[in-house]
């Protein structure tokens, strides 16, 4: 129903209503007292008014503390109400009691509610034995439960309701929490990753760069051709640096040519690889047992950026006229990599630095271990072996 289509009275308690609730608070407690004050003034005969206004104030004022005290409120109107009855008198700010129990029902617990109610219920039950009149016993009495018991149904049903809504917030604001830890660490783990990216990435195409640029400017007098060959090799070799940069950051659109022209680095760009160590000075030979074609494409990468690691720190720290040897077995479940040298066999800060830590870590998320050291007799070694039931995390 509209409220043009309502009646006078249902307009002004419409109106009335939307008034009081923008009222303060301390205004709004004090309406209940003020019309039950008001009551007793204007209806009680002279030599009745004392005592009537006496307990509306001792049947009200309690109310003021209920929010913080609910239960005590309750027994102290109760008690109150208790001497009124004793004393037979009759006041509409018994009405306290009912608000004292929706208090008790929407701040305490269930079995609290259900003793407030039950000294409600047989307050009222005396109450009518003694006031209702002759014959007419059942009919106030069951009204009186009736409202008792609603009164009740109804603080029960808020308090459920605000605890609903509590923990509803509270899990919102758990996931979010959640949610922002997960963000931090797939932030960080997404930091680590391009971190190591970047640190094969960088070192072996400089290092490979740095040494076809040797190569070139020692040929450049004596071998011409080999000197234009070496300059080609790292303008390839730096276009390749930018296109794996660029898709470790994703950055790579498929469309683009260096898409297809460069894929992703796996087991087959391996002898590509091996060429490009060749052609910067460490003569690489390259065996693959087994087929690939059914290792996962980051497990291809994997294997691809350990033989990388391990081949550019033999380049870098190993002497002329040094070999290596790259070893791939590929099972229906396990990848095994070897890269051996014939170099001095002595550590190289490489091998102690990030280089290893960034070899571990790709290898653990495939549950494997890198070994690394010298070999039996002489150069060094590195193995390693993924397992492609384990998925990286």
């Amino acid at each position: 129903m509209t409220e043009a289509a309502a009646g006078p009275g249902d307009r002004v308690l419409k109106r009335w209503a939307r008034n009081a609730s923008r009222l303060p608070p301390v205004v709004r407690g004090s309406l209940l007292p003020a019309l039950l004050l008001l009551n007793v003034v204007t209806t009680r005969p002279p030599r009745e008014l004392p005592v009537a206004v006496a307990f509306t104030v001792v049947l009200v004022l309690p109310l003021a503390w209920r929010h913080r005290a609910p239960r005590t409120v309750f027994a102290a109107v109760a008690v109150f109400a208790s001497v009124q009855w004793l004393l037979d008198v009759q006041l509409p700010a018994d009405l306290a009691l009912l608000v004292a129990l929706y208090t008790v029902a929407v701040h305490s617990e269930l079995r609290d509610t259900l003793a407030a109610g039950a000294v409600l219920a047989a307050g009222g039950l005396l109450a009518c034995l003694r006031w209702a009149t002759e014959g007419a016993f059942l009919t106030p009495f069951v009204a009186v439960t009736a409202l008792i018991v609603a009164v009740g149904v109804f603080g029960v049903h808020v308090r459920t309701h605000r605890a609903y809504l509590a923990a509803v917030e509270e899990r919102a604001v758990r996931l979010e929490r959640d949610h922002d830890q997960q963000a931090r660490v797939a932030v960080a783990e997404e930091r680590t990753r391009i971190t190591r990216e970047m640190h094969d990435i960088v070192t072996h195409n400089l290092s490979v760069m740095v040494a076809l640029t040797d190569a070139a400017v020692y040929a450049q007098h004596r071998s011409p051709g080999k000197a234009t060959t070496a300059m080609l090799q790292i303008s390839e070799t730096g276009r390749q640096a930018l296109t794996d940069m660029r898709r470790s950051l994703g950055v790579l659109r498929a469309g683009e040519p260096d898409a297809l022209r460069h894929p992703l680095p796996g087991i087959a760009q391996l002898s590509t690889l091996a060429d490009q160590m060749g052609a910067a000075g460490l003569p690489t030979g390259l065996e693959i047992h087994g087929g690939f074609t059914h290792v996962p494409a980051t497990a291809q990468l994997t294997v691809h950026r350990l033989v990388q690691e391990a081949l550019t720190n033999t380049l870098k720290h190993t002497p002329a006229g040094t070999r290596a040897t790259v070893r791939i077995e590929c099972a229906a479940e396990t990848v095994t990599v070897d890269v051996t040298d014939t170099g001095p066999g002595t550590p190289s800060p490489a091998t102690t630095g990030h280089g290893l830590t960034g070899m571990r870590e790709r290898a653990a998320a495939y549950g494997g271990t890198v070994r690394a050291g010298p070999l039996p007799d002489g150069g060094w070694g590195v193995h390693t072996r993924l397992f492609l039931a384990v998925a990286p995390a």
